[in-house]
């Protein structure tokens, strides 16, 4: 059986590459929202605070039966945070520094980023972040915004209400009414759009952000001090962006209910344990990052969002081209640079089908922080 790669990226930016499928940028601008996720210690690899520095443990309960119902009162950190130290990969005298990523974090902490910052100087290059260029230029993209508008909405002026099952929509009103409150133009929406929109905002409304704390401060460091940052850019070629559209409206009506039910499961079961993680990462525990389970919703939405076999195809060939590029990027870096700095999902660096995994079966020595 062919081994089956989950995208673990920021589920803004796997929503991204689909939201290009259906017409470009302009959708992606309207509707995407950033988002990013997460093994035998290293004396060597540093960590993405002082030098010195000790990270506090967080003793985080594995959540129990009766933790999915009642209220959640997981306090979410704040202030100045180490974040999780470094990743190392060498190959000889070379080496790729890894500084793994989460989403969402907390809202109100500030991460303390000067070990990051000096590596980052001290780099002979930095393999930048993964994006889109659909081949749409700027009048093309908003001849097609009325399409685009119309593609948020459901088919013949239904609302939720007639589309979603009783049950599902009394889970939604009730979240509904916690976290976005009295919004009734949001009940026309497609599920999967009220899906977006459910998660963002009650993401805020539990002190926790989906925007990137790292990537500024990276792209700062580099700009400060010179150093190359190799962008991967995937050029996207929509001879037909009506079409594409035409294909996204033909999603069938199951799969885009599936997505707001995988969101609602979520939330209602996992906010929590995002709040752990948050935290977790927040103040560089690893540890606590492996034992705490993962529960994403993004595959089931990106299913709705290419159930046609025409957005299906590309997309696949997206993810396999992101992967491959990477670690193409990776694997140059290590035989011509002396130091090299990246980020990869932390899930992508604790997990055993990772680029990080791949990495180390091609013989690569890694050490974990």
């Amino acid at each position: 059986m062919a081994e089956r790669h989950v995208d673990r990226r920021p589920a803004g930016a796997v929503m991204a590459v689909a939201m290009g499928m259906v017409a470009a940028c302009v959708l992606r601008a309207a509707f995407a929202a950033p988002a990013s996720h997460p093994t035998a210690s290293s004396p060597t690899a540093p960590a993405a605070s002082g030098s010195s520095r000790i990270a506090p443990t967080l003793t985080l309960p594995s959540p129990t039966a009766s933790s999915l119902t009642e209220p959640i009162d997981e306090v979410v950190v704040s202030g100045e945070q180490p974040g999780p130290g470094l990743w190392k990969v060498t190959k000889g005298t070379h080496t790729l520094w890894i500084l793994g990523t989460l989403s969402p974090l907390p809202q109100k902490m500030t991460w303390r980023s000067r070990e990051v910052e000096k590596v980052v100087a001290s780099s002979n290059e930095v393999i930048g972040q993964e994006s889109v260029s659909p081949n749409i230029g700027f009048f093309r993209g908003i001849s097609l915004l009325p399409s685009l508008l119309r593609a948020r909405y459901n088919p013949n002026g239904a609302t939720l209400k007639d589309v979603l099952p009783p049950a599902l929509y009394a889970r939604w009103s009730r979240l509904k009414a916690q976290y976005i409150g009295n919004d009734s133009g949001i009940e026309r929406w497609r599920p999967m759009f009220a899906a977006i929109h459910l998660y963002s905002k009650a993401l805020e409304k539990s002190g926790l952000t989906q925007k990137s704390l790292v990537w500024p401060v990276i792209r700062k460091a580099a700009k400060q001090t010179g150093v190359r940052i190799t962008d991967l850019t995937i050029k996207l070629d929509l001879d037909n962006p009506r079409q594409v559209i035409r294909d996204f409206n033909g999603t069938p009506r199951e799969a885009d209910v599936a997505c707001l039910a995988a969101t609602i499961d979520r939330l209602e079961t996992d906010l929590g344990t995002m709040k752990q993680r948050a935290n977790a990462w927040a103040v560089g525990d690893v540890e606590a990052l492996q034992r705490l389970p993962f529960h994403d919703q993004v595959a089931a939405c990106i299913d709705a969002l290419t159930s046609n076999p025409g957005l299906q195809d590309e997309v696949n060939n997206v993810r396999i081209r992101f992967r491959g590029e990477w670690l193409a990027a990776a694997e140059r870096s290590l035989s011509r640079n002396e130091a090299t700095f990246a980020t990869l999902p932390i899930s992508e660096l604790i997990g055993t089908d990772g680029r990080l995994a791949k990495l180390k079966s091609d013989g690569y020595d890694v050490q974990q922080p």
